[in-house]
């Protein structure tokens, strides 16, 4: 029997030594800067399709200063695009799409914000894979600070086309 994302133990991952940490992202993911949303990777199980990564957030993100000041919330959009990154992360590294291909975000469903996200804090971010195919992807992913939901949505994605086309290479 396969445990459902919120039946996993957390704890039981090595987040000190992540299976791909911000340079191994880098290398598949092309958000940069401001917009990188996934500090490491640290469970990917390609029978099950399920991945597990983070985001350390700190006082120092972008979006600290004005989402609100005196009392800084991480934003659900931003929660929702990290889940939207760490997807891409397992559908090009799984290599289900054409080559080079990069998974555009194309839906959010069910979103459900039920823990609030501070500076300083850990999100862990945990996805299984409802259908992955090349043309059309799904996701449930959950959110959690230690042992708590902060968030779940389903992500659906679909392939954009070559990196390099998109980067006007």
């Amino acid at each position: 029997m396969t445990a459902t994302v919120s039946e996993l133990d957390l704890t039981a991952f090595d987040f000190d030594h992540p299976l791909a940490g911000i340079e191994e992202i880098r290398a598949i993911n092309p958000h940069r800067y401001e917009f990188e949303m996934l500090t490491g990777i640290v469970h990917i199980d390609p029978q099950q399709h399920l991945i597990v990564g983070f985001k350390d957030l700190k006082d120092t993100d972008f979006w600290v200063r004005g989402h609100m000041p005196g009392f800084p919330l991480f934003p659900g959009v931003l929660m929702c695009e990290a889940a939207a990154q760490m997807c891409g992360y397992y559908f090009h590294h799984q290599k289900i799409g054409t080559p080079g291909s990069l998974l555009g975000l194309a839906g959010l469903d069910e979103a459900r914000f039920v823990r609030i996200v501070r500076p300083g804090e850990r999100l862990v971010l945990v996805g299984r894979g409802i259908k992955v195919h090349r043309r059309l992807t799904r996701f449930r992913v959950e959110g959690f600070v230690g042992t708590e939901k902060a968030f779940e949505t389903l992500v659906t994605g679909v392939p954009l086309g070559q990196l390099e086309e998109l980067r006007g290479a």
